[in-house]
């Protein structure tokens, strides 16, 4: 199938989504999780375990943080690449900076509801929310999150698995820690974030499938290839109940340009027959490289 290549991100879009991903996790991070003591793994959740080992009015869990993530980053550099190693930098400062930010802002003493399980869900999305965000560029909030993506470089684990390994042993931690109550809250989470981040790193790279069964393939040929600037594969295919010839085409679009091209399709052949399907790993030029 030709395709024709996709538009890539500029810096300044990049940046910017780098900047929401993070922003969405600090929230999550700052008001949810460390007023509970939820520690679902990286290094917040160690954070707040060394905060509790070692008491300090210097060393809070958001310079404790700003340590364990410089430190990473160096492992972070030299196993994934020195573009990933940018992007972190700038993630992980950013999170760092904006938690301290909270700090002096919002100084919370204790959880802001008396429903722990509601702050639970938001501990859990917002950061697994972020944290989809980044990995889909190619990058991350730093901590053990470069833990995660090493182990998906190397053993092909999906990145759920990954952070579910890399974050086990500091989640299990909190039950001796913050008592059986945080800690079982803490492994509940553990397990959320492993499969949300899953589920909404999938939901990014999801793509659609036609398989396009029309007698007029050229006014949506013309519309796939000049319009939405995408590639397609035309097949003559033959009809077993009419006995009739026809075209199959076969595109793969992204959402947008899925609707579109269904709205086209139904104007200019209202008996096309379209097969859609949903796909998060499509392999080739325009798409991904293997």
């Amino acid at each position: 199938m030709k395709a024709t290549k996709a538009r890539e991100m500029s810096t300044p879009e990049r940046y910017l989504l780098l900047t929401v991903g993070i922003l969405i996790t600090s929230v999550g991070v700052y008001f949810f999780k460390f007023p509970n003591n939820f520690s679902t793994g990286g290094v917040s959740g160690l954070s707040l375990i060394l905060g509790r080992l070692i008491p300090s009015e210097v060393l809070t869990p958001s310079v404790l943080m700003l340590i364990i993530n410089m430190l990473l980053l160096v492992a972070g550099f030299l196993f994934i690449g020195r573009d990933f190693a940018f992007s972190t930098v700038y993630c992980s400062m950013l999170l760092s900076l904006l938690m301290t930010f909270f700090e002096r802002i919002c100084p919370l003493a204790q959880p802001m509801t008396s429903q722990p399980f509601l702050e639970l869900c938001f501990a859990v999305l917002l950061p697994a929310f972020g944290s989809a965000i980044l990995f889909n560029l190619g990058a991350s909030s730093g901590g053990t999150d470069i833990v995660a993506m090493i182990l998906r470089k190397y053993t092909r684990m999906n990145i759920g698995l990954a952070l579910m390994f890399a974050d086990s042993l500091i989640t299990v931690a909190a039950l001796f820690f913050f008592g059986i109550e945080s800690g079982l809250y803490s492994i509940l989470g553990l397990l959320m974030k492993s499969v949300l981040v899953d589920y909404v790193s999938d939901s990014f790279r999801t793509k659609k499938c036609f398989q396009i069964i029309t007698a007029e393939p050229k006014p949506i040929v013309d519309f796939i290839v000049k319009t939405l600037r995408r590639g397609a594969t035309l097949e003559d295919v033959h009809g077993a109940y009419t006995n009739g010839s026809k075209t199959m085409i076969i595109t793969v679009l992204n959402r947008s340009q899925a609707m579109a091209l269904r709205r086209h399709v139904h104007i200019v052949d209202p008996h096309a027959f379209m097969i859609i399907t949903a796909s998060t790993e499509i392999v080739g030029k325009g798409f991904l490289q293997d």
